[in-house]
């Protein structure tokens, strides 16, 4: 990273929610030099952040005072409502922004793709860096895929790969990516954000600052990304579009075949990688590769790494296998339309489904019914499911994922269809049993574990 600014050191810097991406920018800010003050609602973190040495305020009033405030992604500053210590800030003519903000003006000239969208984002980072390690460059996955920015140790040169979510990117002023990555785009955190509206504008700040430096990868499959793509093309930007549905497209999925410029003649073939299985997943390595190549990968490169590439947990990941029955975790598939994309990528499904519903129903699923065996409803949404698919599909009401899990597992093993799958991919968020997607996942591989099988987590 670049030497820190001279006016960093000894400004008062508040750091608003101790969880992963604040401690980590908590600690770097101290050891920069900066008076760190965390402000947090949960008692706990603020006694963790005691414990690390780090200055508590209990008030929000206390954020008029500083020369800085960093929000964690998960604070709300805008939308429906704004947390107290960011109104507090603001009204004292604080800045407010995030960690990766931050990190970017502290460190302007690393290579950076920045990846956003409503589905598919973590696969296509996480396959982005792949790309790169695959072609000798050394990358990092960051952000909100699970390593903060401030914790990675990217050496000179590196290229930071990373995920942003609308909630990161509504702060943001502008990063000017090299690569900007703009997977798809449905409508998601309509609680936060208040409107579609208010979701896709926040998507585009990873824009903001964008000119002909950027070259834009945009999936362009659904009309508001088509639309997008066409806009950024007439801002002067360097677009390439994806297509898996035969949109028009520079990046080109036909069939479950991989087809680049300059790629090889007869493209690359996707259609066994376990890893990416689905069209949703072949459009996040049509994106990932698009982007690598912009970055001077080569498409023989792509198309001897792309099969090593071990996919990520809780993403259409198969899990085990008892007898003919097939298990897979989504877990991650927390709203109907990335639901939908994994309900498509089988034919005989058991599907788990439910938790905390997001606004707009289950309508779209119901396409799916001659996929679905029968639905094992749980969680809050299980009533909604139930009337959404009763007339349709048999429903369990479960209830709990243990008792999902139990009952899927049994009705699949009884079931005389070929390759049954019991399928957990819940169209919900996961807080009302869970602590988020990654904890809902791990229970249902533990679960599935206690059936008597080896599984790969």
């Amino acid at each position: 990273m670049d030497p820190l600014p001279l006016t960093l050191p000894f400004r008062r810097v508040g750091i608003l929610g101790f969880a992963r991406s604040g401690e980590a920018a908590a600690t770097f800010l101290a050891a920069a030099g900066a008076q760190v003050v965390v402000f947090d609602d949960l008692p706990e973190k603020r006694e963790a952040a005691r414990a690390a040495g780090f200055t508590v305020a209990e008030e929000a009033d206390a954020a008029a005072r500083l020369d800085l405030l960093l929000a964690s992604p998960g604070v709300p500053a805008g939308g429906v409502r704004v947390h107290p210590v960011i109104a507090a800030a603001r009204g004292a003519g604080v800045p407010v922004t995030v960690d990766v903000q931050l990190w970017r003006d502290l460190d302007p000239v690393r290579p950076l793709v920045g990846v956003t969208g409503t589905n598919g984002k973590s696969t296509t980072t996480a396959l982005i860096a792949h790309l790169l390690q695959a072609a000798g460059r050394p990358a990092a996955a960051v952000g909100n895929i699970g390593t903060p920015v401030f914790a990675a140790r990217l050496p000179p040169g590196a290229v930071a790969v990373a995920e942003l979510s609308s909630f990161q990117l509504e702060l943001c002023r502008g990063l000017h990516p090299q690569v900007a990555v703009w997977t798809n785009f449905a409508p998601d955190h309509l609680d936060r954000h208040g409107s579609e509206e208010a979701y896709f504008e926040a998507k585009l700040r990873l824009f903001a600052d964008a000119g002909p430096h950027t070259r834009a990868v945009i999936g362009v499959d659904d009309p508001h990304s088509a639309g997008l793509a066409a806009l950024l093309r007439r801002r002067g930007l360097r677009v390439v579009r994806v297509s898996v549905t035969g949109a028009p497209a520079d990046v080109r999925v036909v069939e479950g075949v991989l087809h680049l410029p300059q790629g090889p003649a007869g493209g690359i073939d996707l259609r066994h990688l376990r890893s990416l299985r689905g069209a949703h997943n072949h459009q996040n390595a049509a994106l990932a590769a698009a982007a690598a190549v912009g970055l001077g990968v080569d498409p023989d490169t792509l198309a001897a790494a792309l099969p090593t590439f071990p996919g990520l947990p809780h993403r259409m990941r198969e899990i085990a296998r008892i007898g003919r029955v097939i298990f897979v975790d989504d877990s991650k598939a927390t709203n109907p339309d990335s639901a939908a994309r994994s309900l498509a990528c089988f034919e005989h499904v058991h599907w788990i489904a439910g938790g905390r519903p997001k606004p707009g129903g289950f309508g779209t699923l119901r396409a799916f019914a001659p996929r679905i065996r029968t639905l094992y409803a749980i969680g809050e949404a299980a009533p909604e499911l139930a009337e959404t698919f009763r007339d349709l599909v048999p429903v369990r009401m479960c209830g709990t994922l243990d008792v999902a899990v139990r009952e899927a597992a049994a009705a699949a093993a009884a079931d005389p269809v070929p390759d049954p799958v019991v399928l957990l991919a819940p169209a919900c968020a996961s807080f009302d049993q869970f602590t988020d997607y990654a904890h809902r996942g791990r229970v249902f591989v533990a679960l599935v574990a206690a059936l008597g099988t080896e599984v790969v987590s």
